[in-house]
This record gives structure tokens, sequence and C-alpha cells, in this order.
């Protein structure tokens, strides 16, 4: 077909489409449902995978977890027998793995007790009193080894108050907020657990990963202070940190061997201790999203099948309700291959009326769930929107071939007779 040709056939086509706007609306409703829930879903989780990646460097991309189980283990009465009796790690292996680890930077060991560890903790100045928050040891290592804890006023621990167990305190910002409120807490002395503690700093807020706690729900005092205070309390975690990420995998091996020496595990058997990274997040959360999408796309794909049955059924009632004009203009020299264009075109043009009002919409929803819900960001992906749109453009062609194939092979003489 020529230019001229292509450009009538588009012209017929949207012709037709305006003449039963609301019956053409409907036709592509399908193909909206679809367009739109694959943008928005999309929108979604792009912007959610660069809220997570941004979080996973917060909490140390640089940094290796050594823990005597896997991370996210919650029911420890199903782990195995040999599981459940490994060895406690100590503060020693930390120092270890400092001393003979060359790729390993700083290593710390992190002492928790909560109410899960230990028991809960009452933080009390005054008459004021929180009894959610977490308590942890650290060492001065802490803030360089997890770069999530950021002094937000006053200082974080010195080496000499670890040494000499000093009862010195950095406060998560809502602790501090809800013990002292606008009066500045540095220097106050609050109780911890019944003991007294001066407050020499208070952390940046930052609310915690995947709903677990974050830095606010944190009171850190020194090591040495929290093992003197809870010597019953021995589940261990050690923090190291290499110069750059990719170095991450050779310290892991370092590590492995220096604490399988250190445990004495035979070298049949395998590490009686895990190491974890940043990596381990966002493994997990791509796992979730990945589901996520494959169910859109799965809704997405019954939307747009559904909206290309109602193109073909309206085409073939299209067909019928053009017979007589079928007939005339094969009567004047329209060759099949013009009706077929005709009707393969205005098929394409339906879907595609479609596919830009899913664009809108996904659009649009993705606009209002990042404004109405901040949590959840929001950013519109050109691939989704193009995928989305070619998408549109193939439901016409495939769904539009057989009523096109039928118009073009009506034989005129009857088309004519028709009424």
């Amino acid at each position: 077909m020529t230019r001229a040709e292509w450009k009538e056939s588009f012209q017929v086509a949207t012709s037709t489409i305006a003449s039963h706007k609301m019956r053409s609306f409907l036709t592509t409703l399908g193909v909206v449902i679809g367009v739109a829930s694959v943008i928005a879903v999309a929108a979604i989780i792009d912007g959610l995978n660069a809220y997570i990646t941004d979080k996973v460097r917060e909490i140390g991309s640089q940094t290796l977890f050594v823990t005597r189980f896997k991370a996210f283990t919650f029911d420890f009465s199903r782990l195995p027998e040999e599981v459940r009796l490994r060895k406690h790690l100590k503060a020693e292996d930390a120092v270890a793995i400092r001393d003979l680890c060359p790729t390993v930077l700083k290593a710390t060991p992190i002492l928790t007790r909560f109410a899960s560890i230990g028991g809960s903790n009452e933080i009390r100045y005054a008459n004021n009193k929180v009894d959610s928050a977490i308590l942890r040891g650290g060492e001065p290592e802490l803030v360089d080894t997890v770069p999530v804890y950021v002094v937000k006023e006053g200082r974080f621990l010195s080496a000499e108050e670890n040494e000499h167990a000093a009862t010195a305190a950095i406060l998560g910002s809502p602790i501090a907020d809800a013990l002292f409120g606008p009066v500045d807490p540095l220097g106050k002395t609050i109780r911890i657990n019944g003991r007294p503690f001066e407050v020499i700093g208070t952390f940046e807020p930052h609310q915690g990963l995947f709903g677990g706690p974050g830095v606010d729900q944190f009171v850190v005092i020194p090591f040495k202070t929290f093992a003197k205070m809870y010597p019953e309390i021995e589940e261990l975690v050690i923090a190291a940190t290499v110069a750059d990420p990719k170095l991450i995998p050779q310290a892991e091996e370092e590590v492995s061997e220096v604490l399988r020496r250190r445990r004495h595990v035979p070298a049949n058997k395998p590490n009686d201790f895990e190491l974890t990274t940043a990596d381990l997040l966002t493994d997990l959360w791509q796992q979730l999203t990945g589901a996520i999408v494959l169910l859109t796309l799965i809704v997405a794909s019954i939307g747009l099948f559904v909206g290309g049955i109602g193109v073909m059924n309206i085409m073939l009632v299209s067909v019928t309700e053009r017979t007589g004009e079928i007939g005339i203009r094969k009567a004047v020299g329209a060759r099949r291959r013009d009706i077929r264009s005709q009707f393969i075109l205005e098929a394409v043009a339906l879907t595609s009326i479609g596919g830009v009002i899913g664009i809108f919409v996904g659009v649009m929803l993705s606009v209002g769930v990042a404004r109405l819900v901040p949590q959840l960001p929001a950013h519109i992906s050109l691939f989704w929107v193009t995928a989305a749109a070619m998408l549109s453009v193939g439901v016409g062609l495939f769904f539009g071939i057989y009523p096109a194939v039928k118009a073009a092979s009506l034989d005129p003489v009857r088309c004519l007779r028709y009424e």
C-alpha cells in the first residue's frame, strides 16, 4: 500500500471508532486495565527498589556480619540440634578477624538486649520513661563498621570509655524526645534498667528496614559496660568492614578461614557460624518483588487477553454491520489487502487508544500513591511505558487479523445484496 492509501485507511478506521465512542471505550477497557496495572506496579516497584538500595547502603554495603545463626531466624526451636548447639561467638573472635584478615579494615563485637534476648529495657529520666528501647553494647568502631549509626548531637563512645566500662549512653532521637522533650539531653543522667548513665549523644533518625528495628529504637552503651551488666547474654554479632564492596567475597573467605581454625571446625564439616552481607537484604527484596511483578504480569495478561477478545468480537460485529460498505469498496476497485489493512488498522487504533489511556491512568495512579503514601515511592519507568505501548499495539494486531481476513474474503456480489 502507498502512503496515501495507509493514510486513507487510517482515517476511515478513526472515523469509525469516533462514531461509536462508548462501544469503542468499553471494547478497550480490558487493555486499559492491563496497561494501567503494569505501569503503576512497575513504577512503585522501581521506586521501592531505589529506596531499598539506598537503605542497604546506609546499613553498609562494605560491611560483613558474622552471627551464630542465619539472619532472620525467629523460631529457633525448628533449627536442627547441631545448629542450636553451636558455640557462641566471642569478642576475641573479632580481635582475631581484625588482626589476621588482611582485607578487613575493622571488626567489632556487638551485644544486644531486648525482649527476646535478656528481657525488656526501661529507660527513665525524672518522671518520663521508655519501655520499648533496645539496649546495645558497642565499641567505638561501631560507627565505622555500621554506617547507619550517625551521631546527630554530641559524640560517640571513646576507646577510654569502653576500656574502663564507663556509664555513657547515646540515644535514638525518638527516645531522647520522649525523655527530654525540648530540653537538651546532653550531659543529663538517665537510668537504664535502674542504673545511672550520662547521655553523651543522640543519633540521626533512622526507622529501620523491612519493618525491623532501626537506630530510633536503640540505646548504645560501651561494650564492656554491657558485658559486665549482663554476663548471661552471650549472643554476640561481629561486624567487619572492607575498603571496597568488591572485596566482600575475599573478606568472607578470610573470615571463614580464621573462624574455622579458632572454632576447630573439621575440614569435612560446614561452617558453624553464618556470614551475612547487605546483599542478602537486596536478594530477599528482589525475590519478593519478582513474585509481585510476576503476579502483576499475569493480571495484566488476563486484562489484555480479555481486551483482545473484546476487540475481536467488536470487529466481527463491525464486519457484519459494514458488509454493504465492503461490497461497494470492492466494486470500485479495492483489493483484498486494502480491506484487510483497513480493519487491522482499526483494531490497532482501538487497542492503541486503550494503551494510551492505560498509560495515563497508570502514571496518575503512581503519582497519587507516591503523594498519599510517601513510604511507597514511585518511579515511572520508560522501559515499562514503552513495553505497555508495544503490547497494546501487538494485541490489536493479533486479535484484529481474523476479522480483517474475514472481511477481505467476502464476496463483493453477496456484499452488495446484503441488507
